[in-house]
């Protein structure tokens, strides 16, 4: 430790120098009367101690300081335009550093874009993205379209390409040809699609959507979909959870639906809201009071068997007369 210190404190000059004194002013600066150099106030270039020793500098992979990043976010096209779900945490390695994140980004009245990988690189590239379409509105007289705007926002950071950034992002909107969804992330790829998920909890989302989804969902099953699909990776994903958002894209423009409790849905549900089922997303309220145990078949009961054989008898049936339709 006194090593790494040394390497990134100033010399007693300097620190003379930026307290406008001498030597004598050594103390005040945080170096005891023997001058060697103390914790009080380490003087240090944050850029260069984190190129040195943490994994954000893409040319240094064998930093001992590794800095996790995590994330679910989903959209995916329908009938009814496009559902854009995202959870709120945000994470540093195994630190939670907030859990009221909004990761989804309002572009214009019709255009949104998700927010994975880093934070700052998602809301500044995707803010400079909505400056654009603005100034393409502005020059041609008509708004811009999916395509173009994801199109732009790809050769972009490509540019930066190697330089550290990290972003995967979805842009979404309704234009003249429809809903529309593009994937983009920072070492340029972009791709068009249905349904997409990114982040360290994605793969638990594609297992709900893999399930559920359709291309003629309604609109109240499209949005329990994307509820119960950022759920699931909250649930089981360390970096995604807090709350969920919920926007759905039309063809006037995007709608934000709700703020959900993770917590609330996994006991309680999202209320009473169109297309939810009702109750809990949990499993263990969705098999209250369900049992494994076999029960008699009516041919033991009219043969007389008493209750206390009855459970006995049942287990002892071969396996094709155990398994009943519904009771999977």
């Amino acid at each position: 430790m006194e090593a790494c210190l040394s390497n990134f404190s100033p010399s007693h000059a300097e620190a003379g120098l930026a307290l406008g004194g001498g030597v004598k002013d050594e103390e005040s600066y945080g170096m005891g009367s023997s001058g060697v150099n103390s914790f009080a106030l380490p003087a240090s270039d944050p850029a260069r101690f984190l190129s040195a020793y943490t994994d954000v500098d893409s040319t240094n992979p064998q930093a001992r300081i590794k800095l996790n990043h995590g994330t679910t976010t989903l959209a995916f096209r329908f009938k009814g335009g496009i559902i854009v779900a995202v959870d709120s945490r945000a994470t540093a390695g195994s630190y939670i550093a907030s859990g009221t994140v909004k990761k989804v980004i309002e572009i214009n009245p019709y255009l949104l874009g998700t927010m994975a990988g880093g934070a700052a690189d998602c809301q500044y590239w995707e803010t400079y993205l909505g400056i654009q379409c603005r100034l393409h509105e502005l020059r041609n007289k008509e708004r811009i379209s999916v395509a173009a705007a994801s199109k732009y926002l790809s050769n972009l950071v490509y540019g930066y390409k190697g330089m550290g950034l990290s972003m995967g992002t979805m842009i979404c909107g309704w234009d003249k040809t429809g809903p529309a969804l593009f994937y983009v992330d920072s070492e340029g790829s972009r791709l068009k699609g249905d349904v997409f998920s990114v982040g360290s909890g994605s793969t638990f989302a594609y297992g709900v959507l893999d399930q559920l989804y359709r291309w003629d969902l309604e609109d109240d099953e499209a949005q329990e979909l994307g509820r119960r699909s950022i759920y699931a990776a909250a649930h089981r994903d360390a970096y995604s959870g807090n709350s969920i958002n919920l926007y759905h894209v039309r063809e006037n423009g995007w709608e934000f639906i709700a703020n959900y409790d993770a917590t609330k849905l996994h006991y309680d549900g999202p209320g009473d809201v169109p297309g939810a089922p009702g109750g809990g997303y949990g499993w263990a309220v969705r098999t209250d009071g369900l049992s494994s145990e076999l029960k008699p078949t009516a041919e033991q009961e009219q043969a007389g068997d008493v209750a206390g054989h009855a459970g006995s008898r049942a287990t002892e049936q071969p396996l094709e007369a155990q398994i009943r339709p519904g009771q999977a």
